[in-house]
């Protein structure tokens, strides 16, 4: 089984500049600190962190970050797309891609991405911060339920 690594906010952050995702991620468009809840529209389901979720669905996560500005150059973006790394992106409350729910500014509303071998996933937006209905939302949760249900395959194969 290959192992599995996944990064949130700074963890990304980390992901990126050791190599192991493309892109950086930069300071807020508005130069600020921004925390509050956003939606995300699943993009790919073709991951292990995304497998329990159906291409389309719109979660709603938090966010809280002063560098979460997803950039890449032209060509990593149309590669990101062909190989359908891209796992979310921020939206609205029905799915539309919008620059309005852009919170940060990142490129393409780019909120998650998966490398290549779709075994390392990083993400700005805290699941871990929406996985609970004390919390008042359990969207996130559907993440980790899926990653650990993809584990189980993986291991009993």
């Amino acid at each position: 089984m290959v192992g599995l690594v996944y990064g949130i906010c700074n963890g990304f952050q980390i992901l990126c500049e050791a190599g192991l995702l493309p892109g950086v991620l930069l300071r807020n468009s508005n130069q600020q600190y921004i925390c509050k809840n956003v939606f995300l529209k699943t993009i790919s389901n073709n991951s292990p962190l995304t497998a329990g979720i159906h291409s389309g669905q719109v979660l709603k996560i938090p966010i809280a970050h002063g560098d979460g500005r997803f950039y890449a150059d032209a060509e990593t973006i149309a590669e990101l797309e062909a190989n359908d790394q891209i796992l979310f992106k921020y939206c609205l409350p029905n799915g539309e891609i919008t620059e309005e729910a852009n919170p940060n500014g990142a490129l393409d509303n780019i909120a998650g991405i998966c490398n290549k071998q779709r075994n390392v996933f990083g993400m700005m937006p805290h699941p871990e911060r929406a996985s609970e209905e004390i919390l008042g939302n359990s969207d996130g949760h559907r993440l980790f339920d899926s990653l650990v249900k993809m584990t189980h395959m993986s291991a009993s194969m």
